[in-house]
């Protein structure tokens, strides 16, 4: 009885030892928060700021990056700052050259959005700097710039429009079923890039459109990590995740499928072998030992490869199906460069629809996959359009806001024109610090080949076989968060098949 009455003794103790270290814990942490939020400004009283805080925006613009497109046409240096998120963002060309390759030391990712990300990115390319992003680099960029990868690119991808994606959609032509085009293409590009880059194929756009834990995971991981970017301070996120509470818990539970799928990846491709295989993974398996690090870069391979392709087609088709004159220039072009009713049978074929590329750009240029990208201030730097911009700064360059900028495009750059990137029937590239869709100078995308091989296939493989019609109108897209733009509500659309010409 004596012990059962000090083993209560005890246990009591210890829970209410517990419970005060617990709460001095968190009160230490509001004290913290409270204080780091008061020298942020918080409570800043500017009208930008405001907006931002009460979520006024909403009453004007379907998305925020609508918003901020506002903001920077307004502004005279196509500069602003947001003074709680301490963000200063910009639409200003020799703004972003300066920061993407003038002073690139000098607006590095920075610490503060390796740690937003780094849970779900680790150490992977998209998410470091210095050595281990130039390692990363100089790796993808040797293989990359293979051409026997780039043929075998251009082969899985047609093996999966040719035996899955025209299938699919031919089960859904006629009648007045309706697709979710923006699901498809995400399924069709996750099928692409684990079989290009991992050998390995997770069937996500067989008929059944079987749901991959993987995939839907990777989805949650995305869209709340970005979320932890949009929060006013990092303490927000971070307490939440000391607590394990709230969204926090939601992605660490999903970040832990990744890791085990991913682990598994991995395992797959030592089990079979990768001395002689061609995909990526097991490029750089040959040189890395290091499991964590392999997992990080199978997640940044999936981040680049499925995403952003999966984004660039639904925003492509939206356009498409909102402008038949395009589309017939297309189909026109397709015919006198490969021939009626044929498919690209190589990867040279594509470069010659100028017209195509052209399309594919525009799309681009109005909805870019990833609509800003942001970098830290080391050292206090002034931008060339005479903006101060204090050390510990996010600075953000903002794509989408570009593509809507007068001075840039023209009077007419709110319309969708392919003819813009045509001189004399071919292609012309601008200025990359212009169109940082691919980001731009030193840290340029270098899977910027294989996207565009990978679009083009697609929509000249998918526009020959089926007339896509829009179920609504759809006007300006409503966007979700995440690390890549995503419609919110998908692309749904009717199929119709062409007639075949006598």
């Amino acid at each position: 009885m004596e012990s059962a009455s000090s083993w209560l003794g005890q246990s009591f103790y210890d829970s209410w030892f517990i419970f005060f270290i617990s709460s001095l814990i968190i009160i230490t942490s509001l004290i913290f928060f409270i204080l780091y939020f008061a020298r942020l400004r918080l409570w800043c009283t500017c009208e930008i700021c405001q907006t931002y805080i009460q979520s006024k925006w909403l009453n004007h613009f379907p998305n925020l990056c609508d918003w901020y497109a506002h903001l920077l046409k307004n502004s005279p240096t196509r500069t602003v700052h947001i003074h709680i998120l301490n963000n200063t963002i910009t639409a200003n060309p020799d703004n972003v050259e300066y920061m993407l390759k003038t002073r690139f030391d000098n607006f590095p990712k920075g610490k503060p959005f390796s740690a937003i990300l780094g849970d779900f990115l680790g150490r992977g390319i998209f998410n470091v700097d210095g050595d281990l992003w130039k390692f990363q680099r100089k790796m993808a960029s040797l293989e990359l710039g293979r051409v026997s990868i780039r043929a075998y690119a251009f082969e899985v991808v047609h093996q999966e429009i040719n035996n899955r994606l025209i299938p699919l959609l031919g089960s859904f032509s006629g009648g007045d079923k309706t697709l979710d085009l923006q699901d498809v293409f995400r399924r069709f590009s996750f099928d692409c890039i684990c079989r290009f880059s991992f050998g390995l194929d997770p069937k996500c756009l067989e008929l059944s459109l079987p749901l991959s834990e993987f995939a839907v995971s990777f989805d949650l991981a995305s869209k709340l990590s970005a979320e932890r970017a949009m929060t006013a301070s990092p303490l927000v996120w971070k307490i939440k995740r000391w607590l394990n509470i709230g969204d926090e818990k939601k992605l660490r539970r999903a970040i832990k499928l990744i890791n085990i799928l991913a682990q598994e990846v991995i395992k797959q491709r030592r089990k079979f072998g990768f001395s002689n295989q061609k995909d990526l993974l097991s490029r750089f398996m040959s040189s890395i030992t290091d499991e964590t690090f392999l997992r990080d870069i199978v997640i940044s391979f999936l981040l680049a490869g499925r995403d952003t392709v999966a984004s660039a087609l639904t925003s492509f088709f939206w356009l498409v199906a909102r402008h038949p004159r395009v589309e017939a220039v297309i189909l026109d072009e397709a015919n006198n460069v490969i021939g009626p009713e044929k498919g690209p049978t190589r990867y040279e074929q594509l470069r010659e629809l100028h017209y195509l590329h052209a399309a594919v750009y525009e799309s681009m240029r109005l909805c870019p996959p990833i609509q800003f990208d942001s970098k830290f201030c080391l050292e206090d730097d002034f931008l060339p359009d005479g903006s101060f911009v204090k050390r510990g700064t996010r600075v953000t360059y903002h794509p989408y806001a570009m593509g809507r900028m007068e001075e840039i495009w023209g009077s007419d750059c709110l319309e969708f024109k392919p003819e813009r990137w045509l001189k004399d029937g071919i292609f012309s590239h601008e200025n990359p610090f212009k169109y940082p869709v691919f980001q731009a100078g030193i840290r340029v995308c270098l899977g910027q080949e294989m996207a565009l091989v990978e679009l083009k296939s697609v929509a000249i493989s998918l526009l020959r076989k089926y007339h896509i019609k829009l179920v609504e109108p759809l006007d300006n897209p409503r966007f979700s968060p995440g690390l890549t733009a995503t419609y919110r509500d998908g692309l749904q659309v009717f199929v119709q098949a062409r007639r075949v010409a006598p």
